[in-house]
């Protein structure tokens, strides 16, 4: 349809004609709920929090990809949904992601978190092949966190991505020139190399995330502090590894996770609903909320939306 369309407006240009630019991308439809598996008036809700967390769209798009709701405003969406809904009796979040921005994860963990506290529900966390780094930190609303035998999580930490150009930008001959009201002013410009006290400035920053990100765990999980910042040194680690250093409660699978929500709801029998817009797939507790698909286009997508424009970005992110 969209080829067709462009060697229509080709023609009509071709003939000297106007033409008038129509929009044919579908607008995002509103959210409807979907039974996914189990019976009865009760009903846990299954949420996804997948790929990078950010509260952006994406940067460099190849082709055109049909519109896509940030992560942070479609938690916002379906808990707010579920908020309105008194059979739903439990929570499920599903984590699959690397991380991201350290606002996205921290909003994605309020969002949680305070929606545990209106609605007086219980949540689980469940695991799923990656939830490190921001995606273990939204995991930390939850009453319960449970992994997968193959989960890798951890790489808790803070990671400031930037670049430096200098050495391209010589080889084009073009000279950047800043004017700026104080020296710290262009810390972090991509165009030259960071001075100490620039990185002094920046290391202060991630200092200040990290410590935040190691008092959340300490509450969270009831680990002292400093064994915390012992485990927190950005490494990853298996399912079992969490265990044992009490990041995660359990080691089980998507039925386990269900009977552990539908126990702490205290019901015997309930329905897992997700929410879906429509040719959304939805059949069992394994279908996931779209995300892009792997492949160059993705991690185009995601460096540039990383080191974009913005400049220097602070991230809760596993970027091996």
């Amino acid at each position: 349809m969209r080829t067709l369309t462009a060697l229509i407006s080709v023609a009509m240009l071709l003939q000297g004609c106007s033409v008038i630019s129509i929009d044919l991308q579908p607008r995002v439809r509103p959210l409807k709920e979907e039974t996914v598996e189990g019976k009865g008036k009760a009903k846990i809700l299954l949420m996804d929090v997948s790929g990078l967390l950010s509260d952006e769209t994406g940067g460099l798009v190849l082709g055109s990809p049909p519109p896509r709701v940030p992560v942070v405003a479609r938690v916002r969406e379906e808990l707010q949904k579920a908020e309105e809904d008194d059979a739903v009796k439990a929570l499920i979040v599903r984590i699959n992601s690397p991380g991201g921005t350290i606002t996205a994860s921290d909003l994605i963990y309020r969002e949680i978190d305070v929606f545990k506290r209106r609605r007086k529900i219980p949540v689980v966390a469940v695991l799923m092949d990656v939830a490190a780094s921001g995606g273990y930190y939204a995991a930390l609303a939850a009453d319960r966190i449970i992994a997968l035998p193959t989960t890798v999580t951890g790489s808790i930490g803070v990671v400031m991505l930037t670049v430096n150009a200098q050495g391209l930008m010589e080889k084009i001959g073009v000279a950047p020139l800043a004017i700026k009201s104080g020296e710290l002013k262009d810390a972090g410009s991509p165009f030259r190399p960071l001075t100490a006290e620039e990185r002094a400035v920046f290391q202060s920053v991630i200092d200040q995330m990290y410590s935040r990100f190691v008092t959340l765990i300490a509450g969270s999980r009831k680990i002292p502090e400093d064994r915390v910042r012992a485990i927190a040194d950005g490494r990853i680690y298996t399912a079992d590894q969490a265990k044992a250093l009490a990041l995660v409660d359990e080691v089980a699978y998507m039925e386990d996770v269900v009977a552990a929500a539908r126990q702490a709801a205290g019901v015997e029998e309930a329905r897992v609903v997700m929410y879906q817009r429509p040719k959304e797939y939805r059949a069992n507790y394994y279908s996931a909320a779209p995300v892009a698909a792997p492949g160059l286009e993705t991690s185009l997508q995601q460096l540039t939306a990383l080191l974009g424009g913005s400049g220097p970005r602070f991230l809760y992110l596993w970027w091996p």
